[in-house]
């Protein structure tokens, strides 16, 4: 995670507020939906949606959220599974949808291998939004012309490519941060080598259902 101030600003991005309703996909060990669920407050909600894709991992990761759910005061966390696509069977209409780290992962063939592409899951993401919800973006970046080619192998995506498909599902680009920008990075290094790792260029993009 983040320090307290990238956090904060992150949050404020995302247009995460008390009320929201959240939904949190691929969350790992759920320090976004904790930390969501404490910004939306009771009358809000968080859906912690882990895809089916990677239900199998041996970290157990639907049983790790359904855990985080039961903590005290998490009331408002519900924890949900089910094929990307499917994601609406699930959840209920968002505010928000966060994907942090996760998008590139979309043109891998660990997800494709049940179906989902980007396209399906963008539109799955669109027809899941109410409307002027915010679909936000955290993702590594690679280099200017990569385009989704280093997906597989580096863990990255171009951020052109991302705005691109995500467009194409009928998103109107909102706005975008260079918080977690790092020009040191020469985008040519997996992003869990011990070199760059948790140091990586990043980039946020929220996108608006109009």
């Amino acid at each position: 995670m983040y320090d307290q101030s990238k956090l904060s600003e992150l949050t404020r991005f995302a247009r995460i507020d008390a009320g929201s309703t959240v939904i949190d996909v691929y969350p790992g060990d759920g320090d976004w939906t904790r930390l969501f669920s404490d910004v939306v407050g009771p009358k809000g909600r968080v859906f912690s949606f882990v895809p089916a894709e990677v239900a199998h991992f041996k970290n157990d990761p639907v049983g790790r959220i359904q855990t985080l759910s039961k903590e005290p005061g998490r009331g408002n966390v519900e924890a949900v599974s089910a094929d990307l696509v499917a994601m609406s069977e699930v959840t209920q209409p968002a505010d928000v949808l966060w994907l942090h780290l996760f998008y590139h992962d979309l043109h891998t063939a660990l997800i494709q291998a049940r179906g989902a592409t980007a396209a399906d899951f963008n539109r799955a993401v669109y027809d899941r939004l109410k409307p002027g919800g915010s679909y936000v973006i955290v993702d590594h970046a690679a280099g200017v012309g990569a385009g989704t080619s280093d997906a597989q192998s580096l863990h990255r995506i171009e951020p052109a490519s991302v705005r691109e498909e995500v467009e194409a599902a009928g998103f109107v680009l909102d706005a975008e941060s260079t918080i977690l920008a790092n020009n040191d990075d020469a985008h040519s290094i997996k992003v869990f080598d011990p070199s760059i790792k948790g140091e990586t260029d990043r980039f946020a993009y929220r996108f608006l259902k109009i």
